[in-house]
Parts: C-alpha cells; structure tokens; sequence
C-alpha cells in the first residue's frame, strides 16, 4: 500500500527543561495522545506516525503507542532526520512527509490541511507556517501550530547530503538554509500572532495547555485554533499563565 502524505510525530521522553512531557495529563488522557485526537482530524493526510528514539528511555512512548494501536517507529536519538527518513521508508512508501512534534498538543487540523493544500498546489519541495518568506524564518501563526511539510524525494534528498550536526538534529534546517537548491513555500497568516506561545517546554506551558483543554475539551469534538485564539482574549489570565517565556 502506498500513502500520498504521512504525519510524522517527533516524541521522546528526555526532554531537558520538562522530562516526560509528552505523556504528561492533559484532562485525563496523555498530552500525546491529545495531540494525536487532533491530528486525527486532518482530512489531507493518510496515515498518522509516531517517531521515538531507540533509547530504553523512550520505551514508555513506545508501550503507549502499542496500547493505543497508534503506529510507531523507534530511530536514532540523537539523528532524527535519520528517525524520520528510516520511518517515512518503513511506513511509506509515501509521497510527502509532515512533521509535526509532541510538544505541541495544539497542533489544529485546520492549519495542518491548509499547509499540506498549499504544498500540493505549489509543487514545493518544503512548505510551512514557520518561513516568513521563501528564504527567511518568521513565522505569523501561534507558537505550537507548527506545520512542515515536505516531498518524500526532498526529505530522501536531505537524508542524503545534510551533514551538519544541526541539520541532523532539526530535520528539516537543510531546506531553507540552502532556498537556491529546494523550492519553498511559506503559509502565512495575515496577522502576526507569532508572539503567542502555545507549545510546552515548560511547567507553565503546561499548566496554560491543562487550562484551555479544561475550557474547550468538549466529548467528540475537535476545537479549533481560532476558539484558543477567542478564549485567551477574552481570558487575558489565561494568556499569562506562561507569558514570561514568551
């Protein structure tokens, strides 16, 4: 069976500043797990992968995605553009490879479809909210809508060249720090909302997450960015909960 576009979800226990996070509680559930119902969502992409490290600290992320019948691949640690290359080729083939990461369990559907829309429509090698222009980083949209989405002949194309220890470690840095050797395609919001910060890396991150799923979490329903948006306007206290690492 072959797949048009696969999510890849980057995990990993070892996390320095919140250990553990991605299976943290989050309204009864795994934070994970939460992020998956999410993504679940997405009408544009096939299928739906977790990428953890082969390290034995990551085999509590690996015993969750068994339990929970969610597809797993297990790769290098500290590689992860190899983890993401070795599972697109054990779960593909694969036409285009989304990467998403664990902690951000606000990761919207709607974003996710309108990225891999304007990938397809384009025929870039790399699109994503996270360029501000073909050449640049700057992203418009929340911290923790982070969407990249890449052809598999371009993620098989890094895998190949990218020798800098960044590149290995980010995955996809090798698109847009070489523009003259990839076509790029940025998604932007018109207004910069780049300055709201809705992915964990911190207890307060957390803890301002725990608060708008607790707000918005309703059975069988998948809320939307613009809902977060409402909500931490008109709840101010909300929004402040993890400013000062903003």
């Amino acid at each position: 069976m072959s797949f048009r576009t696969t999510i890849i979800i980057q995990a990993r226990i070892s996390s320095s500043r919140l250990p553990g996070k991605v299976l943290k509680d989050l309204c009864g559930e795994p934070m994970l797990l939460r992020q998956i119902e999410r993504v679940r969502a997405c009408r544009m992409a096939d299928q739906i992968v977790v990428a953890t490290s082969d390290e034995a600290s990551d085999d509590p992320v690996a015993e969750f995605c068994a339990t929970s019948r969610i597809a797993c691949f297990r790769g290098s640690l500290g590689n992860v553009l190899s983890r993401y290359h070795a599972a697109a080729v054990a779960f593909g083939p694969t036409e285009h490879v989304v990467r998403l990461t664990a902690d951000c369990p606000l990761a919207d559907p709607d974003v996710i479809d309108a990225c891999i829309a304007l990938h397809l429509a384009n025929g870039a090698d790399y699109t994503s909210n996270k360029l501000g222009s073909a050449t640049e980083l700057g992203p418009t949209y929340p911290i923790g809508l982070d969407v990249e989405v890449m052809t598999f002949e371009g993620l098989d194309r890094v895998h190949r060249v990218a020798s800098d220890a960044y590149d290995l470690e980010h995955v996809t840095p090798h698109f847009y720090r070489n523009p003259s050797q990839y076509s790029l395609m940025p998604l932007r919001y018109p207004t910069d909302l780049s300055k709201l910060r809705w992915t964990v890396d911190y207890p307060a991150d957390l803890e301002f997450v725990r608060s708008v799923f607790s707000q918005l979490l309703s059975k069988g329903r998948v809320f939307r960015w613009h809902e977060i948006l409402d909500l931490v306007r008109a709840n101010p206290e909300i929004a402040a909960i993890n400013a000062a690492h903003s």
